[in-house]
């Protein structure tokens, strides 16, 4: 539930001034609602970006690593760190507990490679196996514990929707209690980062090249686990469990958008911010769970992603898929015509076919209309009325496609003896994706190349390349 503070929530810090409070006064005024409101949602979003930042910085060497589980088994194993403090001291004080639950990311990462590399299990099943044991281990000792409430709301889902109302003065300014443990884990973050951005950058792609330059992959790798068991503990205190979400969605959002580092760290962060900010305003709306909103935004992104990624995403697949189905039937109409003139009485000259005839030449369907046009817009084809024709840059373009079909046949033939009714179907396909380079490289390959193997002579042109 969302709560807004009063005066009174602030009274620990009465009198110490607050950043930015005139700027929230003056929005509070134009949107005009209460300035505590405002100031509220202000903090509250302010952390939620910087609790962003830190997850989506350390979660793309996850994503990259393939190691996104352990982001999850960290999370975790936080209780089995502050539950064995608690039996070790036997009292509930937030600093050693915070130590204890940075150990316990520590163990689990030693211990997840020891049972990896010990049992010869895979990675995946060594981090179940692993966080599941010290998270019940955790659980037994909280339930046998006196005096010790384990309050599940905040486990779960951290206090994100309260950030603005927990503020304390730090260096002579009142701000969000979650500061003073989030900044200094984005200072670290960005430390490691500049620190060991060459190291980070090649254990994470090819760990085995790293170890053959004389990098140690498992020293990087134990690096940055304790900085991402570091992130999971601050981030846990904003939005408890679910930090899973930040530390992988927006990575793995940023990975389908591009192929750089350096852009997949600035897009995630980006991204990440984005949950955090649309999930509270949405919290604010619906009076529900900020940090749950969060998580189920990032996942709502993640969809969007996976449709409209210009790349890796449905829509650019469809869109490639149906730009390579046009081509290879413009190809055909092409290839198609350059036989017929083959076939004619005036071999020299530019064969005419029907628009009708182009159109069964592309196979057709909607592609093929679609294919006509690609002919036409690149002046591969040249119309005249119900009348087409090559041009000369078409001619070209179709003496090659022809050459590709006759090489491949001829290779085919030379090399794998297959009978000739088993030769032109294959040599259909591959004419497509034959360019001059690997035309060459078959000549060259070829005993002789100046007929395929059913007597047809192969063309002997340089091919102009159209796109």
């Amino acid at each position: 539930m969302v709560q807004t503070y009063s005066e009174n929530a602030v009274l620990p810090g009465r009198g110490v001034p607050i950043p930015f409070d005139g700027l929230t006064t003056q929005l509070a005024e134009m949107l005009e609602l209460p300035a505590t409101d405002v100031q509220n949602a202000f903090w509250t979003m302010a952390v939620g970006a910087l609790c962003a930042v830190c997850c989506s910085l350390s979660g793309c060497f996850l994503v990259l690593r393939r190691i996104s589980l352990l982001g999850d088994a960290l999370s975790h194993s936080v209780l089995a760190g502050t539950a064995g403090v608690y039996l070790v001291t036997g009292r509930v004080d937030p600093v050693p507990m915070l130590l204890g639950a940075m150990a316990a990311g520590m163990v689990t990462a030693v211990m997840t490679q020891f049972v990896h590399k010990a049992a010869q299990l895979p990675e995946d099943s060594s981090i179940g196996i692993v966080f599941t044991s010290l998270f019940a281990f955790g659980v037994v000792v909280v339930s046998q514990a006196k005096h010790v409430h384990l309050d599940l709301d905040c486990v779960l889902f951290g206090d994100l929707a309260f950030a603005g109302v927990n503020l304390h003065p730090v260096f002579g300014w009142l701000v969000p209690e979650s500061f003073r443990s989030l900044v200094p884990t984005l200072m670290i973050t960005l430390l490691l980062l500049a620190v060991f951005w060459k190291e980070l950058r090649l254990t994470s792609f090819d760990p085995t090249l790293a170890v053959t330059l004389g990098f140690s992959a498992t020293v990087m790798h134990y690096l940055l686990t304790t900085v991402v068991a570091i992130v999971t503990v601050s981030a846990m205190e904003v939005v408890g469990l679910l930090v899973v979400a930040l530390l992988i969605v927006p990575a793995a959002i940023a990975r389908l958008l591009t192929d750089r580092l350096s852009t997949m760290l600035v897009l995630s962060c980006l991204i990440g911010i984005s949950c955090t900010t649309i999930g509270y305003l949405l919290a604010l709306r619906w009076n529900s769970s900020a940090a749950g909103l969060t998580a189920v935004v990032a996942g709502a992104e993640l969809l969007i992603a996976i449709v409209v990624s210009p790349r890796n995403g449905l829509l650019g697949r469809l869109i490639r898929t149906a730009r390579l189905r046009v081509r290879i039937c413009a190809e055909d109409v092409l290839a198609g015509l350059f036989r017929r003139q083959e076939r004619s009485d005036a071999p020299d000259g530019l064969v005419q076919a029907s628009v009708s005839e182009c159109y069964a030449l592309a196979g057709g369907g909607i592609m093929s209309m679609a294919a006509l046009r690609w002919l036409l817009s690149r002046q591969l084809l040249q119309q005249a009325g119900s009348v087409m024709s090559l041009s000369e840059t078409g001619l070209r373009y179709a003496r090659s496609m022809v050459r590709s079909h006759r090489l491949w046949e001829a290779y085919l033939k030379e090399n794998f003896n297959l009978p000739p009714d088993h030769l032109h179907d294959p040599a259909e396909d591959m004419e497509h994706f034959i360019g001059p380079g690997v035309q060459q490289q078959i000549t060259e390959d070829l005993s002789q190349s100046a007929e395929d193997p059913h007597g047809r002579a192969i063309p002997d042109v340089k091919t102009q390349e159209v796109s």
